[in-house]
């Protein structure tokens, strides 16, 4: 297995060496710009979902929302730059499934650990997955493809957005339950890893709602299936991958957290602007129609989900047999 051991460089001893915040700093946040890093390059659903929020956030918190781009292992490395951070709620980090959940199963030692070395804020959406081909490959169904798959070993390949994640995930799990064998292939983000699935260089995808839905009504790409319990609104007449594989089940979400220590008013400044934000009826509308559904709750709920899932892909992940590559 890849070996990640240099990912923090020290940034629990520092994590330890943090100021605590006195009242006064905390009665009157934010004064200044709020930074929300994404572990992806942009053009992806992280990307997307973050920057949809930042002018809602900003209009509430009454401060400049920025959202910066931090690429690289699998969200590992924006997840070390929050840990490090100062826990003065400026430096917050919109996770995800695998960076929250995934990576502390999959890397032998990330030099955190996302349930203890965070903390938590809220949830902020559920994200829907579509399985989508390329509109030039002859597949129409789940089965059709599993049949390509079986004709041809280790020839079909998928991308995703990135190791450990929920489109890596649920092509381990297709692979698992179907006995069948495709290739990953990795990118750092969903944005570059669209792009050659349009353009033909990959053969599948699990895909994000925001990135593949208005590529399927344009056309450009067919949608197979979608990984969820059920379908979806946006696209009712394309079954779940259980109509073909009963039990298969992928979820995928996003989290707002930021380092550890973080002063409880200011957890809840960010909470209370979140929810309000994600709540906003325009901005539901906007988000569900990219295939993203809010899910805002309390930090403490956020916490417990966050053990959670951890717990349940680790098995998962075992029997998968889902690795760095």
């Amino acid at each position: 297995m890849v070996q990640r051991r240099a990912l923090l460089g020290g940034g629990l001893t520092l994590a330890l060496a943090r100021p605590v915040l006195a009242q006064g700093d905390t009665a009157k946040y934010p004064d200044r710009p709020v930074r929300i890093t994404v572990g992806f390059a942009p053009g992806g659903s992280t990307d997307t979902v973050t920057r949809m929020l930042a002018p809602r956030l900003q209009a509430l918190l009454g401060q400049p929302v920025v959202v910066d781009n931090r690429p690289g292992g699998s969200g590992n490395v924006a997840t070390g730059v929050t840990v490090r951070a100062a826990p003065d709620g400026y430096n917050l980090l919109m996770g995800t499934i695998s960076a929250l959940a995934i990576n502390p199963s999959l890397f032998d030692d990330l030099g955190f650990d996302p349930a203890n070395d965070l903390t938590p804020i809220t949830l902020s959406v559920d994200i829907q997955n579509v399985l989508v081909v390329p509109v030039g490959r002859p597949w129409k169904s789940v089965a059709d493809l599993i049949a390509a798959a079986k004709a041809q070993p280790d020839t079909l390949s998928y991308s995703s957005s990135g190791i450990g994640g929920a489109g890596h995930l649920a092509g381990a799990l297709l692979d698992h339950m179907a006995g069948i064998r495709t290739v990953h292939v990795a990118y750092r983000g969903g944005g570059p890893a669209m792009t050659d699935l349009m353009g033909g260089k990959i053969d599948f995808s699990f895909a994000s709602g925001p990135n593949a839905l208005a590529l399927i009504e344009s056309g450009r790409l067919r949608a197979l299936a979608v990984p969820m319990d059920k379908r979806m609104d946006q696209l009712p007449g394309v079954p779940t991958v259980a109509e073909t594989l009963p039990g298969f089940s992928v979820a995928n979400w996003y989290a707002l957290v930021g380092p550890k220590g973080m002063p409880a008013p200011i957890v809840k400044t960010l909470n209370e602007a979140m929810r309000k934000a994600l709540e906003d009826p325009e901005m539901r509308a906007l988000l569900v129609a990219h295939g993203a559904v809010p899910t805002p709750c309390p930090p403490e709920q956020l916490g417990r989900f966050i053990r959670e899932e951890t717990l349940k892909w680790r098995p998962i992940l075992q029997a998968t047999g889902t690795k760095p590559e």
